[in-house]
């Protein structure tokens, strides 16, 4: 797998990441071609954000004999955070391949006057007892304004998870959004599928894809 790296920003250039975006971003596509395409992406996109997860030795016995072999770090908390309520087709596949991981969810929406994010959920906890031993990958398939992205960071950032520890994962970028976030968290990571050439007047990403959730969940007004 190639990627491109500038600034902790890596944009993962694969053949199957092409391929399922160009599905995706077709408006005739259904609902179930849609998901099922966006979560092979998604794949993709969490296999590359985890790369650097910490591994730690333990001693297991195969049905030959005991051998030493590297596991994720047991000390280590590893949470995805789905931003409600696109996020959920990210943390579903994140959870299958990392199922001793927590899902915290967050839920806010889109002001469509200010492009605000409001929030209307949030399955974090007050605190954590350890939290510079806490890996968080925040995600959501659109980062459009970033406006959603930096409250989340922010509110991670606020119960003391180090910006070191902090992924955020998306399937499509807007150059604003990209500014955003790398201006306010030059320490941040940010992996993505594809950065796009701009935002609408509405704060739809152009070309894009329209509204993941929409999509997702086939919610559109008929």
């Amino acid at each position: 797998m190639k990627t491109y790296t500038a600034d902790n920003v890596i944009i993962v250039n694969h053949p199957l990441c092409e391929h399922n975006l160009g599905v995706i971003r077709d408006k005739d596509i259904n609902s179930d071609g849609f998901k099922n395409s966006l979560k092979r992406l998604a794949t993709i996109l969490v296999l590359e954000a985890t790369k650097e997860l910490p591994l730690k030795e333990y001693s297991v016995t195969t049905p030959i004999k005991e051998c030493k072999v590297n596991k994720i770090n047991d000390e280590y908390k590893i949470i995805f955070a789905p931003i409600l309520r696109a996020g959920l087709a990210i943390s579903d596949v994140a959870s299958e391949i990392v199922p001793d991981a927590s899902i915290q969810h967050v839920g806010m929406y889109r002001d469509e006057t200010t492009l605000e994010p409001v929030w209307y959920y949030d399955k974090t906890p007050v605190t954590y007892s350890n939290p510079e031993s806490v890996k968080v990958f925040v995600l959501d398939p659109m980062l459009a304004t970033g406006n959603s992205a930096h409250a989340a960071i922010s509110l991670f950032l606020k119960k003391g998870i180090l910006i070191e520890n902090l992924v955020f994962v998306s399937i499509l970028s807007a150059p604003e959004g990209v500014k955003l976030l790398t201006e306010s968290f030059p320490k941040l990571k940010i992996i993505t599928a594809k950065i796009d050439e701009s935002l609408n007047s509405r704060g739809y990403i152009v070309p894009g894809l329209g509204d993941a959730g929409d999509r997702l969940f086939n919610t559109f007004e008929k």
